[in-house]
């Protein structure tokens, strides 16, 4: 994720602001997970990808506090963890523009997001044939990405 630096900051606050309406406090460890999430370039990550991420600016932070806070995020909405049926848990920053289904290759784990209008338009006749009022959805595809299919990738996951 790619903030420029006032949205950035902006999403920080707002995050701040919910985290002590909460009643939490905004440790340096919680602070320091925190600004990762928001400069964290990949959309999708595991718990273990982004304690690596934050080891760069806090050499000293576990990696239980990052499952711990990652827990809460989750709690609080600023995170969702994603079920792809692996043996990673993977997680990703809500936003609320950003509606999005996923393909996710069997062989390296890579996460492609999608949106198509055809789904959409599917869930609202599914909506109206069964007299039904969806709140959310989630669509998976597994399969290989164009890497893998071809045989030029080894698993990437680590």
């Amino acid at each position: 994720m790619n903030f420029p630096q006032d949205e950035e900051g902006a999403e920080l606050d707002e995050f701040i602001k919910k985290l002590r309406a909460e009643n939490y406090k905004l440790t340096p460890q919680r602070r320091d997970i925190l600004k990762t999430l928001l400069k964290y370039s990949d959309r999708h990550f595991t718990a273990e990808k982004l304690h690596k991420k934050v080891q760069q600016i806090n050499s000293d932070l576990g990696l239980a506090t990052v499952y711990r806070n990652l827990e809460l995020f989750c709690e609080l909405g600023f995170i969702h963890r994603l079920d792809f049926d692996s043996d990673h848990k993977y997680y990703e920053l809500l936003e609320s523009h950003s509606h999005h289904h996923h393909m996710i290759c069997l062989n390296c784990e890579k996460i492609i997001e999608f949106n198509d209008e055809d789904l959409e338009d599917f869930e609202t006749r599914l909506e109206d044939e069964y007299d039904f009022f969806s709140v959310n959805h989630f669509i998976k595809f597994y399969g290989y990405c164009q890497k893998c299919h071809n045989g030029e990738a080894q698993n990437e996951s680590d």
